[in-house]
């Protein structure tokens, strides 16, 4: 039975003792001792590539994060009253999957928002923009958060964001902070990069190439088929080159089994240094085979170590989802639900979706309580000069058997680096 809204239950009240013909009135059930309206939830969608080809659940954290926050919200009287309804789609990693989960959420669901989008191929963003619909904390595996109106990703952007081209022109900036973390920290110089022969995989490989290279490092990169990855090949160069560091642009399972190939060679790096989206508590079984590389795992970041058990906020995070497994990325998808919340808290009681993208489009920069590093959408209209340097921080945290996941480098907060932006073309 679908619920009433608020305005026709109101409108009904008013008319049932003057007339018998309101046919949008309450169910005789409502007027029974005991019992009352339900509140018109607030629909948000979350669209993950929960089936994608790159694995079953590489895309599945973020959405598992803002549910979680969605229930905790729920159990304490929702927005104003309102219970947040969330509609889940997987759009499988494809294009055409994408399209189809943005045409049903939108056209027949009718969400309000969507929350912590996390799509391999994220085709439907133009269809988003267009119809207005506020995407709010997704994860930038493309450019669309660089490019569309209406779309905010968890990290911020100072691209104008009109719909052509992403950033400014095609253009993209990205600081070095991470190569000179590992430059001054751990006297890094030689690093080697590993791909596979996949656009979005070898477009990252790119960018951190040429991140290492004007932080003047020796780069060594390294392709892979994607798949037939020969991993052992690459641990043989790693080995005979005596590189510093090893990154990559790979899943979880092509990092675990690089890292099995580096400790069959005997390969030992300063640090393996892997992405956001691999930062989880599953390292004692997808790297059981790898314990020499296991505890050479770095990782870098925009959001605060999910392990960090005395802050309230990452406390408040691990015990809603106490019982799993938890990742980084289920930490961000907790603080997009959040930055939905709040903006649509700014509202109330008229919830609309200007006013919520006042909230995102305003001036002061969003923390999620701390467990992001400041981020905002205000739009410069020129890109960085040339040589422009601007002061970046990272979060930084290693993996040690025993401890898990252990902050490197103090408070996010405080490891800064004043670094040039450098432009790349995704």
């Amino acid at each position: 039975m679908r619920r009433p809204r608020r305005a026709e239950t109101l409108l009904c009240a008013a008319l049932l003792t003057a007339s018998a013909a309101c046919g949008s009135r309450l169910p005789e059930s409502a007027f029974r001792e005991g019992t009352r309206p339900v509140a018109e939830p607030v629909k948000v969608g979350i669209i993950a590539s929960a089936t994608s080809p790159v694995g079953g659940d590489a895309f599945t954290g973020p959405g598992e994060g803002a549910r979680a926050w969605f229930d905790v919200l729920n159990a304490r009287g929702g927005l104003g009253g309102r219970p947040v309804e969330v509609v889940d789609c997987d759009d499988g990693g494809s294009g055409i999957g994408n399209n189809a989960c943005v045409r049903r959420l939108l056209d027949e669901e009718k969400v309000f928002a969507l929350v912590a989008t996390t799509s391999l191929s994220y085709a439907g963003a133009p269809r988003v923009s267009r119809a207005g619909v506020p995407d709010i904390g997704g994860q930038p595996i493309g450019t669309a958060y660089d490019t569309y109106p209406h779309l905010y990703g968890i990290y911020g952007s100072q691209a104008p964001r009109d719909g052509k081209a992403p950033g400014w022109g095609g253009t993209l900036y990205g600081g070095i902070e991470v190569y000179r973390y590992f430059k001054r920290e751990q006297g890094a110089r030689s690093a080697a990069v590993v791909s596979y022969n996949q656009a979005a995989s070898a477009g990252y490989a790119r960018q951190i190439i040429q991140g290492l290279r004007a932080e003047g490092y020796e780069v060594v990169p390294e392709q892979v088929d994607f798949a037939l990855p020969n991993f052992r090949a690459v641990a043989a160069d790693l080995k005979a080159r005596g590189t510093d560091l090893v990154f990559d642009a790979l899943d979880t399972h092509g990092n675990a089994r690089l890292c099995e190939a580096m400790d069959a060679a005997g390969v030992r790096v300063t640090a393996k240094v892997t992405n956001v989206q691999n930062w989880d508590d599953r390292v004692p079984s997808d790297f059981k085979d790898a314990p020499g590389c296991r505890n050479s795992l770095w990782v870098t970041g925009s959001s605060r170590n999910h392990a960090d058990a005395a802050d309230p906020a990452v406390a408040e995070f691990r015990a809603a989802l106490a019982g799993k497994v938890l990742s980084q990325w289920q930490l961000e998808g907790w603080a997009a639900a959040m930055w939905f919340t709040d903006a649509a808290r700014s509202c109330l009681p008229e919830l609309t979706r200007p006013c919520v993208e006042r909230f995102m489009g305003r001036p002061e920069p969003y923390t999620a309580r701390g467990l992001l590093l400041p981020a905002s959408f205000v739009p410069s209209p020129a890109p960085p000069p040339p040589g422009a340097e601007r002061r970046t921080c990272l979060s930084v945290a290693r993996w040690q058997d025993g401890m898990g996941w252990v902050t490197q480098g103090g408070d996010m907060t405080r490891t800064c680096f004043e670094v040039p932006q450098l432009p790349h073309r995704p």
